[in-house]
């Protein structure tokens, strides 16, 4: 029989993760929301709480859990906001992982303990201000010249790029040409601060507001050969393994947002009285509050089960896409819900989903549209 109740250690976690986003970061993070303000005391917190190292080996200061716990985590504090969940889940899969995954010892040994302890932050230059979607349309370029990388170009959107926090940002860009004359494309890692390297004003951006994102330009910045991550050539397939996993832990994000619609709902449909009782005895606000946790609960189920295959070591990218679509469109779906329940009081930003609001369309965005996911679900079901 399947059984998807969470064990022991894992709950404990749980437990200690919605703790610290009740007490810690639900008192502080509207403050910073609307200040456009990196929350770096909270994130600091929580690398003191271990999170930043829930997947890693204990060898490089990691907590020896598994990308499932990291997940788990992820939806207890997207419950309450969504900008500290992504800091982690940017730090995470997309900062130490690939160092993690495919880097050499050197490098693990340099740079993972203090990422993994959450002194520092790590980042992932892939998507370019005309890319988008085409990852594969690199034109940052990086040649080899007297044993070092010389990087010239630029990327957008990246995540915990620009923070008094951040370490390191690992770039794609074009080493070469193929034998079949495409693009070759690697990974090279340039720490934060190296000369040439410049980082952009924050976005202003609709949602996700106390989380960094910033756009980053190289001018012929050079770094030492062995800072390439993993094999020549390889940094696109490499970053594309990557994505997989990182849309199961963005589905987890999607699953605690819409979680926390539902929890915010249900206290809002208790409190708020209107002709005479409180809302919550109103069938069609019951209907709707029924409905979202349906969603929520489905969704969960999604990610589950992709992150089972995973930690079997079982091909796990179409479950993976199944889980990001649905829960991130379900969480867009709740938003607007607890939106409705709460009314002109929804449309305030001083009230929690006016932020779950704004934070939910991203999900079907980031790590992968929609269309994306579907267009890999379909071809992994040999559709076209």
């Amino acid at each position: 029989m399947l059984d998807y109740r969470l064990d022991e250690e894992t709950e404990a976690l749980r437990k200690v993760v919605r703790e610290f986003a009740h007490e810690v970061v639900a008192p502080q993070i509207g403050a910073f929301y609307e200040a456009d303000e990196f929350p770096t005391a909270i994130v600091r917190q929580m690398g003191e709480l271990g999170l930043f190292g829930l997947p890693f080996p204990e060898e490089y200061g990691g907590s020896g859990g598994s990308y499932f716990t990291l997940c788990v985590a992820l939806e207890e504090l997207a419950r309450v906001d969504s900008s500290v969940a992504i800091t982690l889940e940017a730090g995470v899969s997309l900062g130490a992982m690939p160092i993690y995954r495919f880097g050499t010892e050197e490098q693990k040994q340099r740079w993972l303990p203090r990422l993994c302890a959450g002194e520092a932050l790590g980042a992932f230059g892939l998507t370019e201000p005309g890319g988008g979607s085409d990852a594969g349309a690199t034109r940052t370029t990086a040649r080899l010249e007297d044993g070092h990388w010389v990087v010239n170009g630029s990327k957008a959107f990246i995540t915990n790029a620009g923070t008094g926090m951040t370490d390191l940002v690992t770039v794609t860009a074009v080493t070469g040409t193929r034998p079949d004359g495409g693009k070759e494309i690697s990974a090279i890692l340039v720490p934060a601060g190296t000369p040439g390297s410049a980082v952009g004003q924050r976005y202003s951006k609709v949602g996700w507001n106390a989380s960094d994102t910033r756009e980053l330009s190289f001018t012929d910045v050079r770094v030492p050969e062995e800072n390439l991550v993993g094999e020549r050539g390889r940094g696109y397939a490499q970053f594309l393994s990557i994505l997989d996993e990182g849309r199961v832990a963005i589905s987890a994000l999607a699953v605690g947002l819409a979680q926390g619609c539902v929890d915010e709902s249900v206290r809002y449909a208790a409190q708020r009285e209107a002709f005479g009782h409180p809302i919550g005895r109103n069938q069609a606000i019951q209907f709707m509050i029924a409905d979202m946790e349906v969603r929520a609960s489905t969704a969960r189920l999604a990610y589950y089960r992709a992150a089972e295959k995973m930690l079997r070591g079982e091909p796990f990218k179409r479950e993976a896409s199944i889980a990001k679509l649905y829960s991130s469109e379900m969480a867009m779906e709740n938003a607007r819900y607890a939106s409705q329940v709460h009314g002109g009081y929804g449309f305030m930003n001083e009230f929690p989903v006016g932020r779950f609001y704004r934070d939910a369309k991203i999900l079907e965005i980031g790590e992968g549209t929609s269309e994306v996911q579907r267009m890999l679900i379909a071809r992994d079901l040999g559709v076209g």
